[in-house]
């Protein structure tokens, strides 16, 4: 079992309250799961997702309670392992309920509830929860967050998080080798959310997938309002449009950085 407590989200003021009562939800639910359950019971293989995957009885968990929730309320959703629901609202909430499964399960304090408020197809608000520690991000699109980026430019010195390489993918592991060999720093954290956030908040200098599709939107949407409010940029390394999107068999390779130069530079040292 994974024995420490999972507090409830230090949430700030003025949170939308739909977006709070479903990140407490998240929080609730992911904390319920860790009492119940042990760690191969959280990581055991239940449900195909709505993307092809196959989800963990933790991500349906808490992926159960927030559906509950947002039904109460009658806004869309769309989340991770069920897809998109559709309660004829022009509101949607876009959420990863358990970012990091893969550490959550595993008891490596290191994953994050993420949602964003989607309001006619303009991303207006978003949080990000550290389930481990109940600490939040907040930010609203067009205002200034609470907190600011190294506005660093530069690749070369930089502290940079990226996805794992993919050895069985020559072109991405190459990516991958080229951004390791520019940075003054490299960790793997298994995080996207919180990875993003850190960027957001000044802690480390940018974010990236180096070239493996692996992000959804559900994976960026939160990044898309707190990243640019702090004056940083979330790309696509390939240059497409991150757009707003239900079909969750999309895919990015989301580069979140401190300043869209080094947004950039760190886009164009993927692609080679």
């Amino acid at each position: 079992m994974i024995f420490w407590p999972v507090p409830d989200p230090v949430l700030p003021a003025g949170v939308d309250p739909v977006l709070a009562e479903v990140t407490r939800t998240a929080a609730a639910a992911f904390r319920h799961a860790r009492e119940r359950f042990d760690r191969a019971e959280l990581a055991e293989k239940t449900q195909i997702a709505s993307n092809g995957t196959i989800a963990t009885r933790l991500d349906i968990l808490v992926e159960s309670a927030v559906i509950e929730a947002v039904s109460r309320h009658r806004v869309n959703l769309l989340s991770e392992e069920i897809g998109f629901i559709d309660n004829g609202s022009a509101t949607t909430l876009i959420v990863d309920p358990v970012d990091g499964t893969g550490n959550a399960t595993e008891g490596v304090p290191f994953c994050a509830f993420a949602a964003a408020v989607s309001r006619d197809g303009v991303l207006t608000e978003s949080l990000t929860c550290w389930l481990d520690t109940g600490r939040c991000w907040h930010a609203v699109a067009g205002q200034s967050a609470p907190y600011r980026t190294t506005g660093r430019t530069e690749l070369d010195g930089a502290a940079v998080s990226m996805l794992r390489p993919h050895p069985r993918n020559p072109d991405t592991s190459a990516a991958w080798w080229r951004v390791a060999s520019r940075a003054a720093r490299v960790r793997i954290l298994s995080s996207s959310c919180l990875e993003a956030v850190l960027v957001a908040e000044g802690s480390t200098d940018a974010f990236a997938d180096a070239g493996t599709d692996t992000h959804r939107l559900v994976d960026l949407a939160a990044a898309m309002v707190i990243v640019p409010a702090a004056g940083g940029v979330v790309i696509d390394a390939a240059g497409r449009p991150l757009e707003i999107d239900p079909d969750l068999t999309r895919r990015w390779s989301g580069v979140v950085a401190a300043t869209p130069e080094l947004g950039e530079q760190l886009a164009a040292t993927i692609r080679g």
